[in-house]
């Protein structure tokens, strides 16, 4: 999954976002099953996560169940698409479901992705070739 173009991307200004602009302006669904992402997912614009339904992950700074955050411009296409390559996987996913229209998603994402390698000390699980 390495290669795909909505992975959130930690280039550019990221650093200059202030934690604060985001956590008041949006908000998270709740989790449901990857494999059922086509019947919750919107087909529209947002930022996506993915961890395990169970169990937690070793990460160089500590455990985590956080495996995936995406930026989609048709989130139930990208979603879809996780589900196709993670068919088996006990995997939840969750979606944007209040987002200020001034928001910029790729950023907000960019920033969620920045914030766990800087409290985990590497990406999440399923960006590398090999997920754990």
């Amino acid at each position: 999954m390495r290669g795909d173009a909505g992975l959130c991307s930690t280039s550019g200004s990221v650093r200059s976002i202030a934690a604060a602009q985001y956590t008041a302006s949006v908000k998270f669904g709740p989790w449901y099953p990857l494999a059922a992402a086509g019947d919750h997912a919107p087909a529209d614009e947002g930022v996506l996560q993915l961890r395990l339904a169970s169990g937690l992950l070793d990460y160089p700074g500590g455990k985590s169940a956080m495996v995936w955050y995406q930026h989609a411009t048709d989130l139930r296409a990208a979603a879809l698409t996780l589900a196709a390559a993670h068919t088996g996987k006990d995997l939840v996913c969750r979606h944007l479901i209040e987002i200020e229209a001034a928001t910029d998603l790729a950023a907000f994402c960019a920033k969620l992705r920045a914030d766990f390698m800087r409290r985990f000390g590497t990406p999440p699980a399923y960006e590398s070739d090999e997920p754990r």
